[in-house]
């Protein structure tokens, strides 16, 4: 591992009742809830929302990276994340293994790439991006349904 690139991550977080926190990373300032049918406040993403939330925003940047670094050009880049949660773990029923049994991503990109550049955004993406290396790494298998238009 190269230290260089190794950096230190700082976030806060606050309860501020059973189902939310309050969230400060840097400058910026976030709330983690529950919807009110749970109890919260609905004033945020749940828990489970945020993580692919973060797998969304995660594949948006490398993804522009990637194209980036090939001289491609991304004019649109939409990203929906379908997944299969098991809320067993949730519940505080039954201890999970992999809550994400599956996530699908359906990725919607408008660009100038060539064949071989699209498939290399295809490609390094799934080598790149932290989060999808995370959550891969736990078990969940992701698959991405690439749209070019």
């Amino acid at each position: 591992m190269n230290n260089v690139n190794l950096v230190k991550m700082k976030v806060e977080g606050s309860s501020k009742s059973h189902s939310r926190a309050d969230i400060i990373s840097r400058d910026v300032e976030s709330v983690i809830d529950e919807p009110e049918v749970r109890g919260g406040t609905n004033l945020g993403l749940t828990p489970t929302e945020t993580l692919l939330a973060s797998l969304i925003g995660c594949s948006n940047v490398i993804t522009h990276r990637i194209a980036k670094k090939q001289g491609v050009k991304i004019e649109a880049l939409d990203i929906t994340a379908d997944a299969k949660f098991d809320k067993s773990g949730a519940s505080i029923t039954e201890e999970i293994e992999v809550p994400f049994p599956e996530v699908i991503l359906n990725i919607n990109i408008r660009c100038n790439a060539n064949e071989n550049q699209f498939n290399n955004i295809k490609e390094q993406l799934k080598m790149y991006c932290p989060i999808s290396k995370v959550i891969t790494n736990s078990g969940t298998i992701i698959t991405e349904n690439w749209n070019k238009f």
